[in-house]
């Protein structure tokens, strides 16, 4: 891929969806099914993919329609790569880090546990690089990917007793998935795999000890601070979760080159999108779980070391194993190793002395 073309993600995007209209009406009337991994309820996820497809049809003049689909009214969550490979469904949304049991890599296009928060995400997959080596990866399942959609930083889940060290952690039953999974493990977590429906049951039977779910906008709504009072940070697991839209290679090659133009337009539309609502409710949603009884815990040191410490090893023996994962893990550390030094200077350090000095809100005129 060209530097030309990894750039053109976001920047065409406004100049694309304006022009549209002028160039579809001679275009052919096609219709594609959209199978998501997530439920409807997730309200500030979940639009993303309906975002693409009203862009799509407003740019199109009606002439591209995509019907979005919630988990399980197609496809269960976890199928979603497999009907889009297979051309079950034309298109699908989801995290990527769901389907590591096919190969571990698919974790970089979503989230690997002390990685990258979404902007840097996002610089690694549009000018860093990242975008060919996940093509490459899923061209090898026939299909073709873009971002779609980031929830920012998540928190590091709800516990029913403090973890106060790393002896805490030995036995603890825990819901955590992708490559976080397998880092507990190696601490003494006992994993569990159970649907966010039965997330908050569980917890409240004591089946599980513990769950890592998304953040505070999400998590209000299931009620978890009832059962699990402690909520801990940071999410070092997920620092800048990143969702995908899959397209299907043939039905990708099929469209005419205006319209996959104007779907690739509506997608970054919808990435930058996803996480503004995010940050815009996360906050409101903090100070009412607060009010209601979570309390907040910052995972010790000793806990946080650990589990980096874990990782890199993790991501090591899978690099000797796995010729595709060490393709993309080398190029993707340095990347991190210098992202890192940068918003240490940058970002960072202005957001710690906020953070240490408030200013009071001006008065409401």
């Amino acid at each position: 891929m060209s530097a030309r073309g990894r750039r053109s993600f976001l920047q065409a995007a406004p100049a694309a969806l304006l022009a549209a209209p002028a160039v579809v009406g001679a275009q052919p009337a096609i219709r594609w099914r959209l199978a998501s991994s997530f439920p409807k309820g997730l309200d500030a996820l979940f639009p993303a993919a309906e975002q693409v497809a009203q862009q799509v049809s407003a740019a199109t003049g009606g002439r591209f329609q995509i019907q979005v689909f919630a988990a399980n009214e197609l496809v269960p969550p976890f199928g979603v790569l497999d009907a889009v490979r297979e051309g079950t469904v034309e298109c699908g949304h989801s995290a990527s880090y769901y389907y590591i049991g096919k190969d571990p890599t698919f974790a970089f296009d979503c989230a690997m546990p002390f990685g990258l928060n979404s902007r840097q995400q996002s610089a690694w997959l549009l000018d860093g690089g990242g975008m060919a080596l996940m093509r490459e990866l899923f061209a090898g399942y026939n299909i073709v990917n873009f971002p779609c959609g980031n929830t920012g930083a998540q928190m590091g889940g709800w516990f029913r007793r403090e973890i106060r060290t790393v002896a805490d952690l030995k036995g603890l039953k825990m819901r955590v998935g992708g490559l976080a999974g397998q880092v507990v493990t190696r601490l003494g977590v006992v994993p569990q795999q159970i649907p966010g429906s039965d997330v908050y049951p569980a917890l409240e039977k004591g089946a599980i000890d513990a769950a890592e779910w998304v953040g505070p906008y999400d998590d209000l709504k299931l009620g978890f601070y009832k059962v699990a009072p402690y909520y801990y940070y940071p999410g070092w697991a997920e620092a800048g979760p990143q969702l995908s839209i899959y397209v299907n290679r043939q039905a990708h090659e099929a469209l005419p080159e205006e319209y996959r133009h104007i779907l690739e337009a509506a997608c970054a539309a919808a990435h930058v999108g996803m996480q503004a609502r995010y940050d815009a409710r996360n906050p409101a949603a903090m100070k009412k779980l607060i009010a209601g009884g979570a309390q907040l815990r910052m995972f010790s040191r000793d806990i946080l070391l650990a589990c980096q410490k874990e990782s890199f090893a993790l991501y090591r023996e899978l690099a000797a194993s796995n010729a595709g994962f060490r393709k993309v893990f080398e190029p993707w550390n340095r990347f991190r190793s210098e992202q890192h030094l940068w918003t240490r200077i940058s970002e960072n350090s202005v957001d710690a002395f906020a953070g240490r000095h408030p200013v009071d809100s001006p008065a409401a005129p």
